[in-house]
């Protein structure tokens, strides 16, 4: 097994939370590396980022979304990374990236699968 940041998610607790728990994990790690990108400070945007990939390469690699959810995440992810990485061709910024997370988050606390 590669080496995780998140250990204890990749040998499969991560598969036990539900999609919007799961992106809105992402999300918390998309917030950090928006307010480290805001001050300037690329390595720990940096950082944040690689937790936050990974996290969405765990959600990716789950067997349940494989289907008609699997596109909307692999663009979601598509689009994070031009965001942050790319020429901004989507027109996201850091911002809007963490709200769209942040949605996530919030059907979580209020139960929403």
């Amino acid at each position: 097994m590669a080496d995780f940041i998140h250990a204890d998610q990749a040998t499969g607790k991560w598969q036990t939370l539900t999609l919007c728990e799961q992106l809105g994990n992402v999300g918390s790690e998309v917030g950090r590396a928006a307010k480290w990108e805001v001050k300037g400070m690329r390595e720990m945007r940096d950082k944040a980022l690689e937790r936050g990939f990974e996290l969405l390469d765990l959600t990716i690699a789950d067997i349940r979304w494989h289907g008609p959810k699997l596109k909307e995440i692999c663009r979601a992810r598509e689009v994070l990374a031009d965001t942050f990485y790319g020429d901004r061709q989507y027109g996201d910024t850091p911002e809007k990236m963490e709200k769209y997370f942040f949605e996530f988050a919030m059907a979580a606390r209020n139960k929403i699968p």
